[in-house]
């Protein structure tokens, strides 16, 4: 019986071996090799031999004006868009829901933004709210509405709003088909026993819904919050970090650090400081979430 337990448990690490090894390679060595580059001057004039710089990088990176625009403009993506997101989904979620017919036909309607490309939604995007784009051309040759062109992209507000329009739009899909198997999966007893009691339609929702989708609503916030800080495409192709780099995001920045300036060392701190906010953001969630189901 240990010969054969022995036996078995080699040829499963015989089978494992081969993904592990993959695993290793293209996971594992990049991210300690880019940790290893955050402590070095690596630039495009030392590709061949690199000096230690202790925490001389991470110091540039917090230091930087642009970083902390860059940062804050990301947070600001993030608080806006991810409540977006799951708001308009859940609801979306809970009308689709209760309509017998037609579930599936709204559900791909819906999900259409989700699978459509980043890089074309970004031009289409930037083509309605350019200059001389379609949205001004309604508001001034068609409507009337005013005078003169809006430089929808030209400032940071007006950019950063296009592109968090951009990111609800195309994330709402994906929250409903989520939100809408948790709701599938509430037992419907508890909503006949919540009718029994006289409940209506938002005691309900506020009371047996929402309490038996918080798994996946929990789910739901750090998958997004992660994609919020990793919005990259939608203002790469929007606004470029225009103007004057007021637009920047923390993966756009980094970007133009290391393509542009060739400055691998800085753009190596700036991945490691985000990785670190992100794991920060996902236990602070996670434990106020349990705070909350323990309140109850």
């Amino acid at each position: 019986m240990k010969l054969k337990s022995r036996q078995s448990r080699l040829q499963v690490g015989l089978l494992l071996l081969p993904g592990l090894a993959f695993f290793a390679l293209f996971t594992i060595y990049p991210i300690l090799k880019l940790f290893y580059m955050s402590f070095l001057n690596w630039d495009m004039g030392s590709m061949l031999r690199q000096t230690f710089a202790g925490v001389e990088n991470y110091k540039a990176v917090l230091s930087d004006g642009t970083f902390r625009i860059a940062f804050t403009n990301t947070l600001l993506y993030t608080v806006v868009t991810v409540p977006g997101q799951m708001i308009l989904g859940l609801l979306a979620a809970v009308l689709i829901n209760e309509i017998p017919h037609f579930r599936v036909g709204f559900r791909v309607i819906y999900y259409i933004p989700v699978i459509t490309s980043w890089v074309i939604v970004s031009l289409v995007f930037r083509y309605i709210f350019n200059t001389e784009g379609m949205l001004n051309y309604l508001l001034t040759n068609v409507l009337g509405w005013t005078g003169q062109y809006i430089h929808w992209l030209d400032s940071r507000w007006g950019g950063l709003f296009v592109a968090m329009m951009l990111g609800i739009w195309k994330g709402v899909g994906w929250n409903l088909v989520v939100f809408l198997a948790a709701l599938q999966s509430v037992p419907k007893e508890l909503y006949e026993s919540a009718e029994m009691d006289g409940c209506g339609s938002v005691q309900k929702f506020f009371y047996i819904t929402l309490p038996s989708i918080n798994p996946t609503i929990l789910f739901a916030l750090v998958m997004l919050t992660i994609g919020g800080f990793n919005v990259f495409t939608s203002v790469k192709m929007i606004t470029g970090g225009k103007p004057m780099h007021q637009t920047e995001t923390v993966l756009t920045w980094m970007y133009y650090k290391a393509f542009t300036t060739g400055e691998f060392g800085y753009a190596a701190a700036l991945s490691f400081i985000v990785a670190v906010t992100l794991i920060l953001l996902a236990v602070l969630q996670f434990k106020a979430m349990k705070q909350k189901d323990e309140a109850r």
